[in-house]
């Protein structure tokens, strides 16, 4: 008896197409002879969110018909913190904390974009001591490296290249060793801060960097040993997540995804920022646009970077006992807070130099600490090259001492566009190259 008949039936109950019903026969009875049409059903499946070949929790939505993926879509959101939102409750200072958690592998990048930002709404660009710049720099090409030391670990990772990944996290740790010496932290370092850095280099910091310099010069020459030109590894990478210049465009991507087009974008060099107009360094670019270019584009950027990061060691030994903070205390005074012996406030020399002054510089200091320092009002957005592209601050402030709006333009949030692109037409194997290559991070993603 069909729906229509059934007098109980209600509308939802009505359905379309083809209908089993099974009493109890064998399944090949059943589908013997019924043709070849169901044989063509696609297949819908999740990958992730808790997958452990991706870059974080994202969750991938294939649709696939045997080993080919048909389509492909990104489900986001798995890592969202309220990071932005956080920010308009806290002082300007306090908003390096917040930022500097998004994408984690690239701090420094977040807390510099963000900085910029509110120094060009302090208009103190022209007043940032040359040390603090040169400490910027040093850091986020410390960064690059570290950063795109974990891209091609995790991605020779996912490809059975266990070496790689070993090798990689080998490297990632001398760098991170470098930031605990000169930030006390690993990672979420909050250290570049409005008018310049949060302290000083460390003693023996510029011959641990030199050090670091020379190890590295010797380990860089073991990626291209074991992956340029190994065949099973060009293999699974050459022609996999081919996107080229004109989609690159059409969908903002930026970063070493642009760069394997041939295309030689790089905001260090076509908006410079922090100085760096003033560093030899030559922008890598490949001509391949598929995963095994941006491989060698992102090992081409670590040499690049050791060489920035050798020009800045020399300029730092010529800056010794230089300041690294500008010198408006109205600015200085909440951005250099740091914790003292005693486990909390400032240090107690700074807290002995305030209060042997008077009463009313206690009070004014108390008061500009707790509530932080007010910007003007207006908006600025810095863009700045990250290991994965443009990372933009747009920041708003309303004469305040806190900001009315902080959005951040994460090119991981971009570039992850191109997984359907760079997936549909593949084989579900080639999906996770495909990921691997973009090098998302889902902390900057999700925000």
């Amino acid at each position: 008896m069909s729906t229509t008949d059934d007098i109980y039936a209600g509308s939802q109950e009505t359905t379309d197409g083809r209908v089993f019903t099974v009493t109890g026969r064998d399944w090949d009875e059943l589908v013997r002879g019924i043709g070849d049409d169901l044989a063509e059903e696609r297949v819908v499946v999740n990958m992730g969110p808790q997958h452990p070949s991706t870059h974080g929790v994202l969750r991938l939505i294939l649709e696939i018909e045997g080993e080919t993926v048909t389509e492909a879509r990104c489900g986001i959101g798995y890592l969202h913190t309220g990071i932005e939102k956080n920010m308009e409750y806290r002082s300007w200072v306090q908003g390096t904390t917040f930022c500097t958690r998004m994408d984690y592998l690239s701090p420094f990048y977040n807390e510099a974009s963000y900085v910029l930002g509110v120094e060009r709404l302090l208009d103190i660009e022209d007043q940032i001591p040359e040390k603090a710049s040169v400490m910027r720099v040093l850091l986020m090409e410390l960064n690059r490296i570290s950063s795109h030391l974990v891209c091609i670990a995790t991605g020779g990772m996912e490809i059975g290249a266990l070496t790689v990944m070993t090798i990689g996290f080998r490297e990632r740790e001398l760098v991170l060793d470098l930031f605990e010496l000169i930030t006390g932290l690993r990672m979420n370092h909050a250290f570049i801060r409005p008018g310049g850095v949060a302290q000083d280099l460390p003693p023996g910091a510029l011959d641990e960097i030199r050090g670091f310099i020379e190890l590295m010069k010797k380990r860089l020459p073991e990626y291209a040993a074991l992956c340029n030109a190994n065949p099973i590894f060009k293999g699974r990478l050459e022609g996999v997540g081919h996107l080229d210049l004109e989609g690159c465009m059409a969908l903002g991507l930026t970063g070493p995804v642009l760069r394997s087009t041939g295309y030689a974008w790089d905001l260090r060099k076509t908006q410079p920022y922090c100085g760096y107009e003033d560093y030899e360094f030559d922008v890598q670019t490949w001509d391949t646009s598929d995963s095994y270019g941006r491989f060698r584009v992102r090992l081409n950027e670590m040499w690049e970077s050791l060489r920035i990061v050798q020009q800045c060691a020399d300029r730092l030994a010529a800056l010794e006992g230089a300041p690294v903070m500008v010198a408006d205390k109205k600015i200085a005074w909440p951005s250099q807070l740091s914790i003292g012996s005693d486990g909390m406030g400032n240090s107690l020399d700074h807290i002995r130099h305030i209060m042997g002054e008077s009463m009313e510089a206690l009070i004014h200091h108390f008061k500009l600490v707790t509530e932080g320092f007010r910007v003007p009002p207006g908006q600025a957005y810095v863009p700045l090259e990250s290991p994965r592209g443009e990372l933009g601050a747009h920041v708003v402030s309303d004469g305040g001492t806190r900001p009315f709006r902080a959005h951040f333009r994460d090119p991981s949030f971009n570039n992850l566009q191109a997984t359907s692109v760079m997936s549909e037409g593949g084989q579900v194997a080639d999906v996770i190259v495909a990921i691997a290559s973009i090098d998302p991070v889902m902390g900057g993603v999700d925000r």
